[in-house]
């Protein structure tokens, strides 16, 4: 009988909006003041969950029960959590006598998931495959692999959940979150079984004349991609490779083209660097499946139509590494001269280009160009013939910080001043 009104009383309390109320009067109590804190371990990395993040994802609220052999808490046995006339029918004097107030916990587990989905933001990790480099004639390791880590996200609640709920009273606590190793694909015991026996192409390029923070950024920009491998039927993408672009990553601010402006941004001149592979991909003789040319002529990268522009996430230079073996990128810079090896397997192909050639060119230095990527197997067949054609717009129609270019003569201006303006530009 006890148990049926008990049962009747709780749903009769989930029901009404006194149950709110009656936390209330009987002293609501909450986590935010007590001292806690947990220390996280994720392999190598830790993070510290603070006192007051740990009491936002707790919270303690009382709850009415009976109990037939302890005594009533309340000195007010006739107190009801609902209304008397309910009490009156629902609950004998005996009963009244054995009311308890039970202390809950309750557990905010989307607040913890939340915090966990952070955490793996922080510590997840890719593996990172050994690199190479060519030292008198030979593949030598100069960068160690590094395994990849992910954190179980859902066995780390499992376990967050179950120590606030098993050990309460005993913090700070430290856990061991569970996650999973991934190894590289390549690591030093590939060093002899790639297939890269020789020179397969290079490119060139010459930023003579460039700023101190171009230079820099030049300089970054190509780090990035030596001792890069490019796996026998991958498609190389530039921009994945070359990774996030800001002062966080070593980048200083330098002129870009960007929508109708030659402006400051960080990593102004990658465009010397995505330029100079482009040129190597061409004259190994690979399958190029993305590249855009410059929206106008750049001195840096003579001769015009051999060029590439990036920016990220788009446009991009990707190419097909469809050699039979990996190629192997090296990069080195000489004085001004950028320079982009390929190391590979040689299958016998022989890569010869047609151009680049002028096709137009105008007063207002606009152009157009055109050439031709002949590639032949070792039979002779040609497999590749892809042509390349650009089409830049004149410099004038995006003016560099500080210019403005004027396409009417100004009311204030003689006739005089503007046509020597026509013949300055």
């Amino acid at each position: 009988m006890v148990k049926n009104y008990f049962l009747l009383l709780l749903l009769l309390s989930a029901l009404l909006p006194f149950s709110v109320s009656a936390e209330e009067v009987l002293d609501k109590k909450s986590t935010s003041g007590e001292k806690a804190a947990l220390v996280l371990n994720i392999g190598q990395h830790t993070e510290t969950v603070s006192e007051s993040t740990l009491a936002g994802w707790t919270q303690h609220s009382n709850i009415f029960t009976l109990s037939s052999s302890k005594r009533s808490e309340f000195e007010n046995i006739y107190y009801c959590p609902v209304n008397n006339i309910f009490c009156a029918l629902t609950l004998t004097e005996m009963q009244r006598h054995h009311i308890r107030l039970l202390p809950e916990k309750n557990i905010n587990v989307d607040k913890i998931r939340l915090h966990v989905d952070d955490i793996a933001r922080n510590v997840n990790r890719d593996p990172i495959d050994a690199k190479f480099q060519i030292e008198d004639g030979k593949v030598t390791t100069f960068s160690e692999p590094q395994n990849g880590l992910t954190l179980n996200t859902e066995k780390s609640v499992e376990l967050i959940m179950s120590a606030l709920q098993t050990n309460q009273e005993k913090y700070p606590q430290t856990l061991n979150l569970p996650f999973d190793v991934k190894e590289p694909a390549i690591g030093y015991e590939n060093v002899n079984s790639l297939g890269i026996n020789s020179l397969i192409g290079e490119g060139v390029s010459n930023f003579k004349g460039s700023t101190k923070s171009r230079i820099h950024n030049v300089t970054v920009g190509a780090s990035r991609f030596n001792g890069v491998l490019i796996k026998p039927g991958e498609e190389f993408s530039f921009v994945k490779n070359l990774g996030e672009v800001d002062a966080e990553h070593g980048y200083l601010p330098e002129l870009v083209i960007k929508h109708d402006k030659t402006e400051p941004e960080f990593g102004g001149g990658i465009c010397q660097v995505s330029t100079t592979a482009f040129r190597a991909a061409i004259y190994s003789g690979l399958k190029i499946t993305a590249r855009r040319n410059h929206a106008y002529p750049v001195s840096y990268y003579n001769p015009q139509g051999m060029d590439s522009t990036v920016y990220i996430p788009n446009p991009d230079l990707r190419f097909i590494n469809n050699t039979p073996g990996h190629i192997l990128i090296q990069t080195s810079i000489e004085g001004t001269i950028l320079k982009f090896q390929f190391y590979g397997t040689d299958d016998g192909r022989k890569t010869t280009i047609d151009g680049p050639k002028v096709l137009e060119k105008n007063p207002d230095g606009s152009m157009k160009t055109t050439f031709t990527q002949h590639v032949f197997d070792k039979n002779g067949d040609e497999i590749i013939k892809d042509v390349f054609n650009s089409s830049y717009n004149s410099p004038d129609k995006y003016p560099h910080p500080g210019e403005e270019i004027f396409t009417t003569k100004p009311d204030d201006w003689s006739k005089k001043q503007w046509e020597e303006y026509k013949k300055s530009r």
